[in-house]
């Protein structure tokens, strides 16, 4: 079985299966006979080229904004690529070619409704900083302010469509085909892809986000996230504060040494630890370009695009998680991670509990090649996998931002330790989610449900103790009803013995046809013409009583007694 191509996506179905074959995923062609994509046969030689991690990165930025936001999820899935692919593509630059001033002004006058001088006196027409999605210039409010204005690169919505389109139809084709794709089920992991971009494209929803976050780290008085300029946002174009600062990545050693780098990597996870564990709403790509040390040494989040939220359940064993994980107890830590996930038909549970508890004695045990709360959450991950269990889309989130996080405070502080503040913030988060659970809402509604409790109650009981004294107590049981059961087989039997009979006096008396004799019904033999009669008259008379009388049994009425 080949796979059914659409025409107008054969050059991205040629460009996903050049992919695969050349970055070590042939298994995947082979199984799905993807190799029947026509291609460039002058690229033949090429893919056939052992690959380099930053190849793929390389080549993921050259397909454009869908790939290389592809490229940066895969970055948390080290339960599909080998860690060296998952170093590369966590590097990867979402740096291309800027669009023209005049495409900028066109967007922004459409959105805003009125031209760019008008909105903006003062505005740079070269921009700081060009991505996959928007690109941002520098400019100044008529109140002074200096502002950062996003603008989406047009066109940019319907080739993510388009090529999400193509992606996931391959991709829904080896889920279904080969036992790999049964393992990493790639449509959901598509299916996440879909969400998270269609939620970065929309400047509206990265406006509120800013707002929420401000909100949330507020006591943190070392981080500081851009407010939104709310009347110069839409869907298309985000306005919001300037904050003058640099790059984590971009620091000199010499402004490292500058900063009280420990303090600042200590509030920055604490920080994040709260989004997670207590707000249930935490900013899911803090890597280093989108973490800036401003003028005034603070740490300024920006980007907001991508952000996750977890339900109350998803909280507490993310908690609980992090906590074994810190302090080395393994087998509890695969428990929890179990009830987490949903195990598929082939888990192998013994399997999965023993690598993870080996993986958390490892990382407790380790000193020097320390291994991080990120690392150890990814390759839970890939245990996960490996022994067929389905971790939730959240778990992933989970992943990337504490990988990212990781590479932020060792970058300020080498010497950071991580578990030893999971570990010291594990009781203040606890707390800080009881009182959350005590709130005066909560409280009332707890109060208003216990209070009708209490008044329905008694009257529940004597109704119940009536019915038993009276001898009017009736449980209900849906069991089969043996007589409709028996009913139905004899009727089967007596409709197959009268089919036999049928049958045996048709074909006798189309035996009987060649005998002659004098007695005749309308110049035919006389007696088998009698047969093939009361044949057909006993089959119209069977398919009359099929027809109209076999009339399925009524079910018993839900009220009845």
């Amino acid at each position: 079985m080949a796979l059914s191509l659409k025409t107008e996506n054969l050059k991205r179905y040629k460009d996903i299966v050049a992919l695969l074959v050349k970055y070590g995923r042939s298994d995947l062609v082979k199984q799905a006979r993807l190799h029947s994509v026509p291609g460039d046969a002058g690229k033949t030689s090429v893919i056939r080229i052992q690959p380099k991690a930053e190849e793929l990165a390389h080549d993921l930025e050259k397909l454009g904004a869908t790939f290389i936001k592809l490229g940066q999820l895969l970055s948390t899935r080290g339960d599909l690529l080998p860690e060296p692919y998952l170093d590369a593509l966590s590097r990867l630059q979402d740096q291309i070619e800027p669009f023209s001033l005049a495409q900028v002004e066109q967007i922004i006058s459409t959105e805003l409704g009125v031209r760019i001088s008008k909105a903006f006196p003062e505005f740079d027409p070269e921009p700081a900083g060009s991505a996959s999605l928007a690109q941002v210039h520098r400019a100044r409010l008529r109140d002074g302010r200096a502002v950062v204005v996003k603008v989406q690169r047009p066109g940019v919505r319907e080739q993510i469509v388009e090529d999400l389109e193509a992606l996931e139809e391959v991709a829904s084709f080896i889920d279904a085909h080969t036992e790999v794709g049964k393992r990493y089920e790639f449509v959901n992991m598509l299916t996440d892809l879909r969400r998270s971009l269609l939620r970065e494209l929309d400047f509206k929803q990265e406006a509120d986000n800013l707002i929420r976050m401000s909100e949330s780290l507020r006591d943190f008085e070392n981080i500081i996230v851009p407010g939104p300029i709310e009347d110069f946002t839409t869907p298309r174009v985000l306005t919001m504060e300037f904050i003058p600062g640099k790059k984590i990545t971009a620091l000199s050693p010499l402004r490292l040494l500058e900063i009280d780098g420990i303090r600042l990597s200590e509030e920055l996870f604490r920080a994040y630890l709260k989004q997670m564990l207590v707000d249930g709403f935490f900013h899911a790509d803090p890597h280093p370009g989108n973490v800036l040390l401003t003028d005034d040494d603070r740490i300024a989040l920006i980007d907001l695009g991508m952000v996750s939220n977890m339900g109350t359940t998803f909280q507490e064993n993310l908690l609980r998680l992090l906590l074994a994980i810190s302090e080395g107890r393994g087998d509890e830590a695969a428990e929890i991670a179990m009830k987490m996930g949903t195990p598929k038909p082939s888990f192998d549970r013994e399997d999965f509990t023993h690598r993870v508890a080996d993986l958390v004695a490892q990382h407790a045990d380790s000193t020097i090649d320390r291994i991080d709360a990120g690392q150890v959450v990814l390759r839970i991950e890939r245990i996960s996998a490996d022994t067929w269990f389905r971790l939730p889309p959240e778990f992933t989130m989970i992943a990337k931002a504490l990988m990212n996080l990781d590479r932020v405070v060792y970058t300020l502080a080498p010497d950071f330790n991580p578990n030893e503040i999971i570990r010291e913030e594990a009781t203040n988060l606890l707390a800080k989610r009881i009182g959350k659970s005590i709130e005066l809402g909560n409280i009332l509604s707890t109060a208003i449900e216990v209070k009708e409790f209490a008044e329905r109650l008694p009257a529940r009981v004597n109704k119940i103790l009536d019915a038993v004294g009276n001898n009017e107590l009736k449980i209900g049981v849906d069991a089969i009803d043996e007589k409709i059961v028996l009913d139905g087989l004899q009727k089967v039997a007596n409709r197959i013995t009268l089919g036999l009979v049928l049958a045996a006096l048709i074909v006798r008396a189309a035996l009987m046809m060649r005998v002659e004799t004098s007695f005749k019904i309308l110049g035919y033999p006389g007696l088998p013409t009698i047969f093939f009669m009361l044949a057909a008259a006993a089959g119209v008379i069977l398919i009359i009583n099929i027809a109209f009388y076999d009339v399925k049994p009524k079910k018993k009425d839900d009220d009845e007694d």
